[in-house]
């Protein structure tokens, strides 16, 4: 019988690790999205319901509802249901205050910051109906031309009720 080759074994394994760690941080990097690379997301040509929160370290009720949305995207992985967790932070706290708030939380969901640069007009772009506070929510499926926007902060409950009503599946 031939003895494994313990280098090829050790390689092997450093690999299944690497990649293993790398899929469990996935959700952990934030991203620095303009306005220009931003506003095209909230106009999906496919049957994907996208769910854009609105959230802010600094912003309780955000950080309080945070979890419902990590919980929305698990029972949803698979199906065509996709979190997308766009901070309002400044741009230049990415670094010092995003990324390692969204590491010690371990946030899975996408995780974007973005910097709309100077002026509110963009908030009617989302939603005329949109005053700027957060937290808020938009519910969005290319296919089905849903656009349902909520300025408000959700119980688990509540979101998973409208998750539910906008993809037609019973939980």
């Amino acid at each position: 019988m031939k003895k494994p080759n313990i280098s090829l074994c050790f390689c092997l394994l450093f690999v299944s690790l690497a990649l293993f760690s790398a899929e469990s941080r996935a959700g952990e990097k934030v991203e620095l999205v303009d306005l220009k690379t931003f506003m095209p997301m909230l106009q999906p040509q496919n049957d994907t319901l996208y769910i854009v929160n609105f959230w802010a370290t600094w912003c309780s009720p955000c950080v309080k509802e945070l979890p419902h949305f990590e919980k929305i995207g698990k029972e949803y992985a698979g199906r065509k249901v996709k979190v997308i967790l766009v901070s309002l932070d400044f741009a230049d706290e990415l670094q010092q205050r995003v990324q390692p708030f969204v590491e010690k939380r371990k946030l899975q969901s996408d995780v974007m910051l973005l910097d709309p640069g100077r002026g509110g007009e963009w908030i009617d772009q989302v939603d005329s109906r949109w005053s700027g506070a957060i937290p808020a929510t938009l519910f969005i499926n290319g296919s089905t031309r849903l656009r349902a926007f909520h300025e408000k902060s959700f119980t688990y409950e509540e979101l998973s009720a409208l998750v539910q009503t906008y993809t037609g599946e019973q939980q």
